[in-house]
């Protein structure tokens, strides 16, 4: 005797719960172009490597002793390797109940999240899930307190990457797992996000509004900045949530991993000498620098279509992997906005966190100023960033490669003793502010007094822009070195390598700016 005919059960009742929501469910779900969780579990993982844990999770009902129907729980769940590294992974699946969260059978989700914690793995969620349902009070036959028991997760974000990609609409419970994570994506055209739909809205305001205007890109990528990153489809989301996981390790215990390069670390790229033009009236491409600099095609750009006055990320040097961030003349002449003090902020708390250095190429004019930015809180929002960058040990380099001016200019500079390093080009200029606009508040009685008051202004710009030139700020030692920008790759390597003698002594959860959404 042996238990054959119980394995072959196990293996009924397993393809059973593979079959979803059924072929009409799927056909549905496939048929707004979309992927079923298992495909997007096939694209995300190494080949072969997906370890499910409670497939057979679900409700049976029997005729005597015999199965007559499974219907699986709403979710899939278990391990995954990405780049040859374990991962936790937890998905949605829409084909039943509509993914709702109150809907499962079990508390995958829940499950996933304790292995993340307790095996220190990093976590990712895939998102196709409405919230509660009314649905669940007639089954219960009666109604539930909510409660959010989030320790777990808010804990998870101190030591491990977690990661959220929206694969559909997402409400309630689920879009707020969406923030709670250190980088997210939605796709293009498919997904929704929002914390309750269209008919909620209509129930409590009165207003009719669509799914996708309510929760689409325009609104969470490009206006609220709560999804980091835009896919093109479904592969392309699981593509980014891939690449972004290959700069971080698998917990703050581990060392960033390094990848072999055959990116000459001695490159000098004869176009950085010119990259900034010597008018300073106009403007250039911050991508050009990155490119010049940073290893090869390494640059993984973070929000890049929230915030654009500043572009932050996450690239290699040498090999290593770093956080990178430059100002964009392009828009707002690159100022620090709120929104860009948040963009900022993320990026130096995931560095922090995770014990990635930093490198920040500034051209800062300093905050943006005027009415509808002190309306959102520009003052707080700068205060916090200024906060941060005080707590924070990552290893810090600076290249000033043009201005730096104002508490935000200030933002450029971290004292204390965690390592940090500065260069300035040639191009650099500075102050408190722009002499351009300080001398009509510093010297308005002057001018005011004198017979010709814009002459009078014009002669005391001049006298003061000849103090600008950053060889006075060198002869005083007020900035390290002014270096030729074609130096710039050759001094970044050699930080980045010296920085590898320091991060083994801040592995652990040795973060003093915590990782809140």
């Amino acid at each position: 005797m042996t238990w054959q005919a119980e394995i072959d059960e196990l293996h009924l009742r397993a393809d059973m719960a593979r079959q979803m929501g059924g072929p009409e469910s799927v056909a549905f779900h496939k048929g707004r172009g979309k992927l079923t969780v298992r495909e997007r579990l096939d694209i995300l993982a190494d080949p072969g490597t997906f370890a499910e844990t409670g497939v057979l999770a679900g409700k049976a009902t029997y005729e005597g002793r015999e199965l007559e129907a499974l219907t699986p729980a709403n979710s899939v769940t278990g391990v995954v390797k990405i780049d040859g590294r374990k991962v936790i992974v937890h998905g949605g699946d829409f084909t039943i109940r509509g993914g709702s969260a109150d809907g499962s059978v079990a508390d995958k989700s829940g499950w996933a999240v304790k292995q993340a914690y307790s095996l220190k793995l990093p976590f990712i969620r895939l998102l196709d899930a409405t919230g509660g349902s009314v649905r669940t009070f007639e089954s219960m036959g009666r109604t539930y307190l909510p409660a959010n028991d989030r320790v777990l997760d808010t804990e998870l974000l101190q030591m491990v990457p977690c990661v959220s990609a929206v694969m559909g609409s997402v409400a309630g419970l689920p879009a707020v797992q969406a923030a709670m994570c250190h980088f997210n994506v939605m796709v293009k055209g498919t997904s929704q996000l929002f914390v309750a739909g269209p008919p909620v809205v209509k129930a409590g305001l009165g207003i009719e509004i669509s799914k996708e205007d309510l929760g689409n890109e325009d609104i969470q990528v490009r206006t609220s900045g709560v999804v980091a990153n835009l896919a093109v489809d479904e592969a392309d989301a699981l593509a980014q949530v891939r690449r972004f996981l290959s700069y971080l390790p698998s917990s703050v215990w581990d060392m960033p991993p390094r990848v072999e390069t055959d990116d000459d670390p001695e490159r000098r790229d004869e176009g950085l000498l010119s990259v900034v033009p010597q008018n300073r009236q106009r403007v250039y491409d911050p991508r050009k620098i990155l490119e010049m600099v940073l290893d090869r095609a390494s640059f993984f750009e973070i929000q890049p279509e929230f915030a654009r006055s500043r572009i932050t990320g996450l690239a290699r040097v040498d090999g290593y992997p770093v956080g990178v961030m430059i100002n964009n003349p392009r828009f707002l002449g690159g100022s620090m906005d709120k929104a860009a003090g948040e963009k900022a902020a993320r990026l130096l708390q995931l560095c922090d966190t995770f014990h990635l250095p930093l490198v920040y190429f500034c051209d800062e004019p300093g905050f943006m100023v005027g009415l509808e930015e002190e309306k959102k809180g520009i003052v707080r929002a700068g205060a916090r960033i200024v906060s941060l960058l005080s707590l924070s040990k990552t290893p810090y380099l600076c290249f000033l490669i043009r201005q730096a001016y104002g508490v935000a200019g200030g933002l450029h500079y971290r004292g204390g003793t965690a390592m940090y390093r500065r260069f300035a080009w040639p191009s650099g200029h500075w102050g408190s502010m722009h002499i351009e606009g300080g001398v009509t508040a510093a010297y308005r009685r002057e001018i005011d007094s004198a017979p010709d008051p814009e002459a009078k202004r014009l002669e005391i710009e001049a006298r003061l822009n000849t103090l600008q030139s950053p060889f006075r700020t060198a002869h005083a030692f007020a900035v390290e070195d002014i270096i030729d920008p074609r130096e710039t790759r050759p001094l970044m390597v050699d930080f980045v390598r010296d920085a590898q003698r320091v991060l083994p002594d801040l592995l652990g959860q040795t973060s003093r700016i915590a990782y809140l959404p």
